[in-house]
């Protein structure tokens, strides 16, 4: 379970993190509508792409992992926020708040495995 869910998290934020460090014109635009720089963007993909690392690397040192998860939990927490004080309807926010669900759920399942 803990590989399947570390492969989920990987496949949805090493794309979106790269993009956005890249700012390919989609996320520009994201950002834009946020409100947000785009040097922040940047930095939330390398937040990203480090997530995805530590997830990935958390496969075979579980503290790393669940550091990582946990981190990424937060990032979306906070993206989904940020889209609801921007005045997105409820369900733009809701990507978000599952990668966060999935996030802690990784790290719940690896904790317990530990």
């Amino acid at each position: 379970m803990t590989t399947v869910l570390a492969m989920v998290l990987s496949l949805v934020f090493l794309p979106l993190g790269l993009a956005k460090i890249a700012a390919v014109p989609v996320m520009r635009q994201a950002a834009a509508h946020l409100g947000v720089s785009a040097g922040v963007h940047r930095v939330v993909g390398a937040l990203e792409v480090a997530g995805v690392a530590g997830v990935l690397l958390g496969l075979t040192w579980m503290p790393l992992g669940v550091a990582a998860a946990t981190g990424l939990a937060l990032l979306m927490a906070a993206a989904a926020v940020v889209h609801l004080r921007h005045g997105d309807p409820p369900p733009r926010a809701v990507p978000a708040a599952v990668m966060a669900l999935i996030s802690l759920t990784y790290a719940a399942t690896t904790t317990a495995a530990g």
